[in-house]
């Protein structure tokens, strides 16, 4: 017999986490074997930037979409989070992988200039830097989701501190957007993963803006 925890835990590992993990897997494997450049960490890098960003925006689509069709939408869903474990651990090892690909052994000059430097202001300021800075914030306050997303820290936090914190994903998603967008000019990428981007980009905040509109109007419809 399976207590109420087990059976949640066994219904999370096979429902979510497996298929998850074969995605996560089969994505990094295809893009990794098909990219053209001829070092590991450039391919790692590339592999696991756009499931980590996909993902992530996955988590910001499931509220709206359960709106939309009069789903409940629960303070804490585990698909949700779950999903949201998975675009953490991707973007955490994309974070990781792409401190070495460019500037390899000062990995330190992917935030500031080196010198001799022309510039006065010493932490970069260009497309290469924005890129960069906006990666970092991004990826600390991805931990920070990550480490709490479990129902130990609902409990230890409470509701409403909790929900405050994993607000910080539309941060994340903001971040994340500028950092891959940046990085789609500095690397001047192809047509198709510039537009992966800005549709992720462009259908999670449509559909967070159709989400907030009905959210209101169920609101207004209540308090008549």
């Amino acid at each position: 017999m399976l207590f109420p925890t087990q059976a949640r835990f066994r219904h999370r590992l096979f429902a979510h986490h497996l298929p998850l993990f074969a995605i996560s897997a089969i994505s990094v494997a295809t893009l990794y074997a098909t990219r053209p450049y001829r070092d590991v960490l450039s391919r790692a890098s590339f592999a696991t930037a756009y499931p980590a960003l996909l993902l992530l925006a996955l988590t910001l689509l499931l509220g709206p979409w359960r709106l939309l069709r009069r789903q409940r939408n629960p303070v804490s869903d585990d698909l949700r989070r779950d999903i949201g474990i998975w675009a953490g651990a991707l973007g955490a090892l994309h974070a990781g992988v792409g401190q070495f690909v460019h500037l390899r052994g000062r990995p330190w000059l992917y935030y500031v200039y080196g010198l001799p430097s022309r510039h006065t202001f010493p932490l970069r300021h260009d497309l290469f830097g924005l890129g960069n800075y906006t990666g970092l914030v991004a990826t600390l306050l991805l931990l920070a989701l990550l480490a709490t997303s479990s129902d130990y820290a609902l409990r230890a936090m409470g509701t409403p501190r909790w929900k405050q914190l994993q607000r910080w994903n539309y941060a994340v998603f903001g971040f994340t957007v500028i950092h891959a967008a940046a990085y789609q000019l500095t690397e001047k990428q192809k047509l198709p993963w510039i537009l992966i981007v800005a549709g992720a980009a462009v259908a999670t905040i449509a559909l967070q803006v159709i989400g907030f509109r009905e959210r209101r109007t169920t609101l207004s419809a209540a308090g008549r």
